[in-house]
């Protein structure tokens, strides 16, 4: 008797049972399917057209003379865009400028400033009065000579100072500069280049990825404040691009140039308000932040840049 009670409920429970399997399994399909699609519209179709001169007559870099910013330079030069370049030297922005101006037929502007310095702003405010601005490239940073203790950071005072005028005060005083005029006009596209170490605590980086993990949450931030208005600000995090900074040479598939990470990030503009900007960076980015725990990320990052330490101060004893 006992034994027929417990079918008869099994048989009561299979259509249940089958519909909530269903149901998973559709929800499943239905979530896959969307990202499927989501990717195949951001790395495959992208969304190339957005950053036109239509946004406005000029875009704006800093940090334009080399790596990553020097790349915006071009790739901007090339769909049309006037140039306001801004650094610090000014033979290096007069180079970049005359190439520009010779293979995009292009005009350009020059701002030299060191943006270590909080005094600059009034300087490049009236660099820019006038201009009609589309696109504001905010990629200007500095990281680390290498990785190190906070404590045993050499001029630990000036270092916390520099760092944090060039990589934070820089992005929210340009901002303040270029946004009201876009906001008059209602469009224009604002590129804040963060880094993979925001994503998570860096050790031996801890100041350098405080501060672009600053610059991811305020554009985020911003971006909800300003998508209604008609205004993009995406926040860019790459992992290692083949740059002076990062003292990569020799580049590969996950250090790409910064000629292909730039082609690469231009075509998420108004597709993600985050990105790695680059499709196997974005697989790196999706692995440490959605599969591999926190501490895991930590710890490697960690013992890796423990490892880059030593090599650093053992090549300093023998010169």
């Amino acid at each position: 008797m006992e034994v027929l009670d417990v079918v008869e409920m099994l048989q009561r429970a299979e259509t249940p049972i089958f519909w909530v399997g269903a149901l998973a399994t559709g929800a499943l399909a239905l979530w896959l399917l969307c990202h499927i699609f989501s990717g195949f519209r951001i790395w495959v179709m992208g969304n190339g057209d957005l950053l036109s001169p239509k946004l406005g007559k000029w875009a704006v870099v800093t940090g334009a003379t080399d790596g990553i910013g020097k790349s915006y330079a071009e790739e901007l030069a090339q769909r049309g865009f006037s140039m306001m370049l801004i650094s610090r030297s000014q033979g290096k922005l007069d180079d970049v400028a005359q190439s520009l101006e010779s293979q995009y037929k292009v005009e350009t502007k020059t701002v030299a400033v060191d943006f270590s310095q909080a005094d600059i702003y009034p300087k490049i405010e009236t660099a820019l009065a006038g201009l009609e601005i589309g696109v504001l490239v905010n990629n200007v940073g500095i990281s680390y000579t290498y990785p190190e203790f906070f404590l045993h950071i050499p001029d630990l005072d000036n270092f916390i100072t520099t760092m944090i005028n060039v990589n934070i005060t820089s992005v929210c005083q340009m901002t303040r500069l270029v946004l009201p005029r876009m906001e008059t006009r209602s469009k224009g596209v604002i590129l804040n280049i963060s880094s993979a170490s925001g994503m998570y605590p860096v050790p031996l980086l801890t100041v350098y990825s405080a501060t672009k993990a600053f610059v991811d949450f305020f554009s985020r931030g911003l971006q909800a404040e300003y998508k209604t208005k008609g205004i993009i600000i995406q926040s860019v995090l790459p992992f290692f691009v083949a740059t002076k900074m990062t003292k990569i040479r020799t580049p590969t598939l996950d250090k790409p140039t910064p000629e292909r990470y730039v082609a690469a990030e231009l075509t998420t503009v108004g597709l993600q308000e985050q990105t790695n900007g680059y499709f196997p960076h974005a697989v790196m980015g999706w692995f440490s932040a959605v599969l591999a725990p926190r501490w895991v990320v930590t710890f490697f990052a960690l013992r890796m840049n423990k490892a880059q330490r030593g090599g650093y101060l053992r090549r300093r004893k023998l010169r």
